[in-house]
């Protein structure tokens, strides 16, 4: 049976630089840094006192008041950038031109509710087991976003959730393309969120020595590939795809953003944080990712790369980058827009593969900003600091997570392949 095509129909997206598509695309072109101090706790105990948060957001009337009030921080994100998706693809409300029994939805957390767990471990600690909440686990649970949009938009397909840390979206989506290209779905909502600006998320990213501590500076603290980098800027937030299958959205009519054309899946085996030091796992998975889509390595125009701000990730990922296309490495525009949203940690690889897209649409590369001293063991074209037109026909997004999970997917512009 042959593979059915994906198409992507909409997208939604709340982050640090924007609660809309057409804001956060704005502000990623114009540089603009999403860091400020933490207002979220009071974070005068911590070596790290700022991130990348979410700004006036509210769920507004996707819920009702009380009922939302049960809903995490990380599952309000995840609905509303939903929400956003699928008004975009033309498939809110009743009225839906697909039946919603062949809707699916794919959205996960790398962390999940670790705001609750805090609320609830002190609870405990304090008031005994009988004062737990009733709904400490089914708010908590990193599945709970999938499992409420579903409910929220009565969306009957397959529905679960993917966690692999950092690479958590980009695995969702990769899984939901081979669901529709087998079939079993016509159209999943895919993606993920994180709402992890918290007193354990912080302390235990500082504890691993992997946040900036640039406080006299926030809005230059996210520093990809530069020379001076020192750790990366937590930040929050959703990005959701809306992934269907090309006969459906010819059969509708619908607007095609884009063509998801491959996606590649590798594993490090070599540590639990780390990446490889040869960037063998985030080389496998680009290769696996150009494997599935049949798209020659030199028609890939920009990179969305994982580039967190590490000292040791960043020179890696480029190291595989060059590995994978030899020459034609030096004709890519590689960025890392985590320079401007922060490190949303299990939404980055929906967020950042809606840049990639964005890029392929407006034939721009959004700048990666902050990049005074270029590391030499970054040497590729980083877009640095400005945005830079360039035809975009096809773009590659990395998402690389803690435990050696490696995400690659492939874009193309709907006209790409006919």
């Amino acid at each position: 049976m042959q593979k059915q095509r994906v198409v992507v129909t909409g997208m939604g997206v709340i982050s640090p630089i924007g609660n809309d598509v057409s804001t956060f695309w704005d502000a990623l072109i114009s540089g603009r840094s999403g860091a400020g101090p933490i207002t979220l706790f009071d974070p005068a105990d911590f070596v790290t006192k700022f991130a990348c948060e979410v700004k006036d957001f509210s769920i507004g009337d996707l819920l009702d008041p009380k009922e939302a009030r049960r809903f995490q921080r990380f599952t309000q994100f995840g609905i509303a950038a939903a929400h956003q998706a699928l008004t975009d693809a033309g498939l809110a409300g009743e009225s839906s031109p697909v039946p919603k029994e062949r809707i699916g939805v794919i959205i996960g957390s790398g962390i999940g509710g670790i705001e609750l767990f805090e609320e609830q471990a002190k609870t405990y600690l304090e008031r005994g087991p009988k004062r737990i909440s009733p709904f400490f686990v089914p708010m908590m649970i990193s599945d709970i976003v999938a499992g409420q949009v579903s409910i929220c938009f009565g969306l009957g397909g397959p529905n679960f959730a993917v966690v692999s840390a950092c690479s958590t979206a980009g695995h969702s989506i990769h899984v939901a393309n081979r669901l529709i290209q087998s079939g079993e779905a016509e159209v999943i909502l895919a993606g993920g969120t994180e709402g992890a600006i918290t007193h354990l998320g912080v302390g235990g990213f500082n504890a691993l020595k992997a946040l900036s501590t640039r406080n006299d500076d926030p809005e230059k603290a996210s520093r990809p590939f530069d020379r001076d980098r020192d750790g990366f800027v937590i930040g929050e937030g959703a990005g959701v795809l809306v992934l269907e299958s090309l006969d459906s959205a010819k059969r509708r009519g619908a607007k095609i953003h884009a063509e998801l054309l491959g996606v590649g899946a590798s594993g490090d085996a070599f540590h639990i944080t780390a990446p490889h030091s040869e960037g063998e796992g985030a080389r496998r998975a680009m290769e696996a990712a150009l494997k599935d889509s049949g798209v020659p390595r030199e028609d890939i125009a920009y990179i969305n790369a994982h580039g967190t701000s590490t000292d040791v990730g960043d020179p890696t990922e480029i190291k595989a980058i060059r590995s994978v296309f030899a020459l034609h490495a030096e004709k890519l525009a590689v960025s890392s827009t985590k320079s401007m949203h922060g490190h949303t940690l299990g939404a980055a690889g929906a967020i950042e593969a809606i840049a990639s897209i964005l890029a392929t649409q407006n034939n721009l590369i959004p700048p990666t900003i902050n990049v005074e001293n270029q590391d030499p063991e970054c040497d590729l074209f980083v877009t640095p600091n400005k945005a830079v037109r360039r035809v975009v026909q096809v773009a590659m997004s990395n998402a690389f997570g803690f435990g050696g999970h490696n995400s690659s997917l492939i874009f193309a512009k709907p006209e790409y392949r006919r």
